[in-house]
């Protein structure tokens, strides 16, 4: 079955929502391997309201932390080592979106990263990038990074207010291409982040 990666160019770009509503488009399964910061709830409940999906469709995190930080961090304060053969993406017999944590460069230990990991699994790449200003060196960073490790890259998808010269720019000089954009909903429910996705992303460049 269809696995895709989704990561960011950063934290609190919208990753996590965009990585619902692909969810939800796809009837499919969430995985998130590394969760840090359980204080706050972590992401399980709202991915799977957000999605609209079962909750036993959000499969369990391989670690689960208690800070709220980076998770090579989180997993020494809460005395935890993460093995990096823990981290294979589970099976499901629907799509699974597998969502990072942070960007791509987050580091699980102190000598792995997320894009290493990314790089083992070679499933294709989704990057969410905000529109907001910086978007371009952050976006470009995160395909070059990614590209140095052999990572597969479907595109970008921003979320954010309507910016056209960013996204063009960033598309044409990563050679990477535009999915779409996810604006910025002032009533979040799984309605409106469905009707959302649907009218500004095609399903087909997610299935090919």
């Amino acid at each position: 079955m269809t696995r895709i990666i989704v990561t960011g160019t950063d934290t609190d770009v919208g990753k996590t929502v965009f990585a619902a509503a692909l969810t939800g488009a796809l009837d499919g399964c969430y995985w998130k391997p590394v969760q840090a910061g359980l204080d706050g709830g972590g992401d399980r409940a709202s991915v799977a309201r957000l999605a609209g999906i079962a909750p036993d469709r959000v499969l369990p995190e391989a670690y689960r932390l208690t800070t709220p930080c980076s998770p090579h961090l989180a997993a020494e304060i809460d005395g935890v080592t993460i093995d990096p053969a823990a981290l294979s993406p589970p099976g499901c017999d629907r799509p699974l979106v597998i969502e990072g944590a942070g960007g791509a460069l987050v580091p699980l230990t102190r000598n792995l990263l997320y894009a290493d990991v990314f790089a083992r699994w070679r499933a294709p790449v989704v990057i969410v990038a905000r529109t907001a200003l910086g978007t371009i060196n952050h976006s470009l960073l995160t395909v070059e990074a990614l590209r140095h490790r052999g990572v597969p890259i479907l595109g970008l998808a921003f979320v954010g207010e309507a910016m056209p010269d960013s996204g063009d720019t960033i598309c044409a000089v990563g050679c990477v291409k535009r999915l779409g954009r996810l604006p910025v909903l002032p009533d979040l429910t799984p309605a409106t982040l469905a009707a959302a996705f649907a009218d500004n992303f095609r399903i087909t460049d997610f299935t090919a």
